[in-house]
């Protein structure tokens, strides 16, 4: 079964490269010959490990258009084992990148596992290579493919449909209703188990990623446990609407209740998976390398990376929590801006408790301190210096909780489209980043320097005095630049600046957003920084232009004039030499003929 791929997504101007992964050399050229048989295929690289698509990740983010994955990788796991994993952080790390896998075995779970990681297409090995060739092409332009699903679960046309049976109300309602909770309560002990787990600091990488999997699994299994054995009424037993009569208000019945119930469970599971997918995708990056790589100092720096991973995973939660007490206690659209900041300080809040323990306490001499009741007295001071800051929050609650589309380059993007996943993503885990910035900063404020603090949390290299006190001061002058110099920059570019995960660690990218009227509010030091930038914009084409003509007259002159002088003379000397040496010859032989 293959779906028409966009035309548009494939530019006919350049071939549509491809990333070969696949542990065999030999099966890995006998591929690329194949494929670099036809112009608009071009294969621009090869791995055959995690390790090589790590070396490759820049090409992955910018220039590739097709990832094709082969599913038997490492012989000595069970059959696609490995390769899965792969497939999952290839989707995690790269969503937008289409992945085709390849596989020698004709397993329906294969097929199964391949769909529910994201994979666009799905291919066996021995196909023909005409056949392999359409579907390279359409998935690399956004269609999907699989060969097995045209084999599997589908019924002959000249098979007579097979009508439903209408079951027995009470008896099969109680077993699925029974069902259900068994399947739930197995879920959830799972995923406690797995959730305990990844709590562990010792955990290798990849151990870690193979958790992260485990946990988006069962929690799509109970996705689809709530959607598929919710109860549910079927058409032949709906009962018939009774004619209203005057004065009489028609009632419904149990059945219909429980119809109505069961719509309204199945809506809420499709409209929610959307943004399930937008939370278990940041989930996903933060089990992997938090390390900054932002060239600029964060406050979550000074914790080790089990504490950060600990501390972004908290934010995270608390803040889906949030999103979804905000879509059931009924908030409208129109509130959320007013109550934006109210939102910011609840999730800062609550995270600082969750992490440190609502009763934490330091003994400081004689005197018992309540860590928690000091952060949480820096509240107005976060505020002004982290949590107004942070952009477009009220879209994304907007996008999360209604369904608005998102606004990118002055395109709406509707829930589900890719760039709307893409850029919900980014600005969630610049909430998150932020957010766990917020709870560590009246840490250092207050208690920077505080022992048990630095032995319970702290990175090894930075328990020192000297050092806690380099870190503290980096970060002061951080903000200054921030406040005075960047983020004028940032409003008169018209772009924002947001801390995302990429896999590998914390990084820093910019989106664009129209800011003019932060522009018009800008005043003093800002200001003057906007009015240096547009004066150096006016004057260095100018600039550059006499540089360069100067430039070019004074290799002009080098070469040209004082180069060919220089030439000259030198030629003259050793013309000179030679006719001295010449007449000196002459003498000799004169002097001999005498």
């Amino acid at each position: 079964m293959t779906e028409l791929a966009n035309p548009d997504l494939i530019s006919p101007d350049r071939p549509v490269n491809l990333v070969l992964v696949d542990d065999e050399p030999v099966f890995r050229t006998g591929l690329r010959v194949i494929i670099e048989r036809f112009p608009d295929l071009r294969v621009v690289a090869e791995a055959q490990s995690e390790g090589d698509l790590r070396e490759i990740s820049a090409l992955l983010r910018t220039s590739v258009d097709l990832v094709i994955l082969d599913l038997d990788l490492d012989r000595s796991l069970p059959p696609g084992q490995s390769g899965l994993e792969l497939c999952q952080q290839l989707k995690t790390l790269y969503p937008q990148l289409p992945v085709l896998l390849l596989s020698s075995f004709q397993e329906p779970v294969l097929l199964e596992a391949a769909q529910q990681l994201g994979a666009e297409g799905f291919c066996l090995k021995g196909t023909e290579v005409s056949e392999l060739v359409k579907a390279i092409r359409l998935v690399a332009g956004g269609g999907t493919y699989s060969y097995l699903s045209s084999n599997l679960g589908q019924a002959s046309p000249n098979q007579p449909e097979k009508r439903e049976s209408s079951p027995k109300p009470g008896l099969f309602t109680s077993l699925f209703d029974r069902m259900r909770q068994s399947g739930l309560s197995q879920i959830e002990a799972a995923l406690a188990e797995v959730n305990e787990e990844l709590k562990d600091s010792r955990l290798s990488v990849l151990d870690r990623a193979i958790l992260a999997g485990r946990r988006r699994e069962l929690l799509a299994a109970r996705r689809l446990v709530n959607g598929l054995l919710a109860p549910r009424l079927p058409a032949s037993a709906a009962p018939k609407q009774p004619g209203r009569s005057r004065g009489v208000a028609s009632q419904p019945s149990r059945e219909q209740r429980e119809a109505k119930s069961s719509a309204i469970v199945r809506r809420e599971v499709s409209l929610s998976s959307g943004r399930s997918q937008i939370f278990e995708n940041s989930f996903a990056k933060i089990q992997y390398g938090l390390k900054n790589l932002t060239g600029s100092p964060l406050e979550v720096d000074i914790f080790r990376e089990d504490k950060r991973r600990e501390l972004l995973n908290i934010v995270l939660h608390k803040l889906e929590d949030l999103v979804d007490e905000l879509r059931f206690s009924q908030v409208q659209l129109s509130q959320l801006p007013e109550k934006r900041l109210l939102i910011l300080l609840d999730l800062w809040r609550l995270s600082a408790i969750e992490f440190f323990g609502k009763y934490y306490t330091l003994q400081l001499g004689n005197q018992d301190l309540e860590v928690v009741q000091v952060i949480l007295q820096d509240a107005e001071i976060v505020q002004l210096e982290i949590l107004v800051k942070l952009p477009q929050v009220t879209d994304l609650l907007a996008h999360l909780l209604f369904d608005i589309p998102l606004i990118i380059d002055n395109i709406p993007y509707s829930v589900g489209t890719v760039e709307a996943m893409v850029r919900a993503e980014l600005l969630l885990q610049n909430i998150v980043i932020q957010v766990a910035n917020a709870v560590v900063q009246p840490l250092l404020n207050h208690l920077a320097d505080v022992e048990e603090v630095k032995q319970n949390f702290y990175d090894r290299r930075l328990v020192s005095t000297r050092q806690i006190e380099k870190f503290r001061n980096e970060l002061s002058w951080k903000y200054r630049v921030e406040k005075y110099v960047n983020e004028p920059k940032a409003i008169f570019e018209s772009r924002y600046n947001l801390l995302v995960l990429d896999g590998y660690g914390i990084i820093k990218v910019f989106i664009y957003a129209p800011r003019n009227y932060e522009l018009r509010e800008l005043t003093g030091i800002p200001y003057a920084v906007t009015l240096a930038l547009e004066t150096r914009d006016a004057i260095a084409p100018r600039v550059r232009s006499v540089v360069s003509l100067v430039g070019r007259g004074a290799v002009y002159v080098l070469t040209q004039v004082v180069g060919r002088g220089i030439g000259l003379i030198a030629r003259g000397i050793l013309q000179g030499i030679g006719n001295a040496w010449d007449d000196t010859k002459l003498g000799r032989n004169g002097d001999r003929g005498k």
